[in-house]
């Protein structure tokens, strides 16, 4: 009889465990997902918007960058 109440408590602790899990795994998931529209909205303000004439969009001065190591 103590095993089938053992194994009784263990199987109830292991429920409240993966409960837990669960509850903090959608917590992560809803911050990763609001950073994820704050960086979007973010990406958004510094993107050159259309008729914008300040920068360049093509052509070979102010569009690429020459590294050397």
């Amino acid at each position: 009889m103590d095993s089938i109440s053992a194994m009784s408590g263990m199987a109830s602790a292991l429920q409240q465990y993966n409960a837990g899990q669960q509850n903090q795994m959608s917590l992560l998931k809803e911050s990763l997902d609001t950073q994820s529209s704050h960086v979007s909205q973010l990406m958004e303000s510094v993107s050159p918007q259309q008729g914008d004439n300040k920068l360049a969009t093509s052509g070979s001065v102010g569009t690429q960058i020459n590294t050397y190591a």
